[in-house]
């Protein structure tokens, strides 16, 4: 696809020259001798580069690129200025200008300057086309669930996404933290601005301040180099701290003062930076406790807690299980290339039942599995793990040997209590810990 390049001279020789150089690239040149043409050319066209002299008849280049940055503030322009001139062509470049070249004018440098305009113009509309691809895949419909309880924690979510408050999700592992953190972000005003997510629990403890606030060159052995830390690198945007539980205390303190002042300094600097960031953390511990255990700061657990959202577990929201199926059914189907696939009444039975511990992660991961190894286009019961075949298994084998419920409550003790805690234990029998303790006296079975 030709290119389009406006080139504004006011000396005749040297305009028609720089236009051979492009004609003969392949460009679509056009010229004008003065500001007031160009401008009246920018009227009705568009251009993908403009090369422009400062020193002009009338209006000067200085002006004209102040007057095209405020109407078209991504327009690349490249000045042409004499080595005399240098002062104006730093102005230029403070107005918007991408680039100068120093007259003489050699053939090979305006070539490659319009070359690297044109690349960066590539590589910044390809990352502003992505960015918002990635922020329609976080909107609200990324949210799968018809529960009540889902529905309510959008419509919470709605009310507090464009606030500046600190958020705190809970949930256990694989309930979605990151997916809701992500739909908060992209539906602020901050969704232009980076998200950048951080596992404070996957983080050496010796690199964790450095990572996050940042260092300079000669700090600690090895800073061989200055390095912005990922709070400035977020900078406008949105922190998640993910397992905000596992921060050392020794960090925390830190991390308060952050979010307190919103001011960092990076290791071995003496000068402090402010930053704009509104955080989200996220945990699978219980906070209250471990602040009554002394093993988190209470102040910090007050800062975070502003506004707390709770991500139910899979087994509390079956009605769910259907819809969140059936998308990634419909996900992996297209990943892989294959025709759509659809789950027997059977399988989605078992699933339904399944306690499922690594929640909606490891229906994500059982799903796609399943669509890998199916050879047809419905996903029957042999195609799921057998882990979470033999719950249904056993129940149907019970029924076949008509076993008495005390029977039936002993053999399920002895088959399960190796894969299952007290607290699953009791609840897939339906009864509490205590029952279940009671039980197992009576029937004397010790634990495994």
């Amino acid at each position: 696809m030709s290119k389009s390049i406006l080139i504004v001279e006011d000396e005749e020789t040297l305009r028609e020259s720089i236009k051979r150089v492009f004609l003969k690239e392949g460009y679509i040149v056009d010229t004008a001798s003065s500001a007031e043409h160009a401008l009246q050319l920018l009227e009705d066209n568009l251009y993908d580069v403009i090369i422009t002299d400062i020193i002009l008849p009338g209006m000067d280049g200085l002006e004209m690129l102040e007057k095209i940055k405020e109407y078209q503030p991504d327009q690349i322009c490249i000045v042409i200025t004499a080595y005399a001139s240098i002062d104006t062509a730093v102005k230029a470049l403070r107005i918007g200008a991408y680039d100068y070249i120093m007259k003489p004018i050699i053939h090979e440098e305006i070539k490659q300057v319009v070359k690297n305009a044109l690349r960066q113009k590539r590589l910044t509309s390809e990352n502003t086309i992505l960015r918002k691809q990635l922020i329609r895949s976080y909107d609200f419909s990324s949210i799968i669930g018809e529960s009540k309880v889902i529905k309510n924690i959008i419509e919470e979510i709605k009310k507090i996404a464009d606030t500046k408050s600190n958020v705190l999700l809970l949930g256990e592992t694989g309930t979605g933290k990151e997916l809701f953190a992500r739909v908060i972000h992209n539906n602020s005003s901050r969704a232009e601005m980076p998200f950048v997510p951080i596992n404070c629990s996957a983080i050496p403890e010796n690199l964790l301040e450095s990572e996050l606030f940042g260092h300079i060159r000669g700090a600690f052995t090895g800073a061989i180099s200055s390095k912005k830390g990922l709070f400035e690198e977020a900078d406008g945007g949105t922190v998640f701290l993910d397992e905000i539980g596992d921060l050392p205390p020794a960090f925390q303190v830190k991390l308060l003062r952050v979010l307190e002042d919103q001011i960092i300094r990076p290791v071995g600097s003496t000068k402090a930076r402010r930053v704009d960031i509104r955080f989200i953390t996220a945990t699978n511990k219980n906070l209250s406790e471990a602040v009554k255990n002394g093993q988190f700061r209470e102040d910090l657990f007050y800062r975070i807690n502003v506004i707390t959202i709770s991500l139910p577990p899979l087994r509390e929201r079956r009605e769910d299980i259907p819809p969140l199926v059936e998308y990634y059914l419909k996900k992996y189907s297209e990943e892989f290339g294959l025709s759509p696939k659809k789950i027997s009444s059977e399988a989605l039975s078992i699933m339904v039942s399944y306690r499922w511990p690594g929640n909606v992660r490891e229906l994500q991961n059982i799903i796609e599995r399943a669509v890998l190894i199916s050879d047809s286009d419905t996903i029957l019961p042999e195609h799921l793990p057998e882990n979470i075949r033999q719950s249904e298994t056993f129940v149907e084998e019970s029924l076949n040997k008509g076993l008495s419920i005390e029977e039936y409550i002993r053999a399920f003790i002895l088959k399960y209590q190796h894969i299952y805690n007290e607290q699953e234990l009791a609840e897939k029998l339906g009864i509490t810990r205590k029952t279940l303790w009671e039980k197992r006296k009576k029937l004397g079975i010790k634990r495994s």
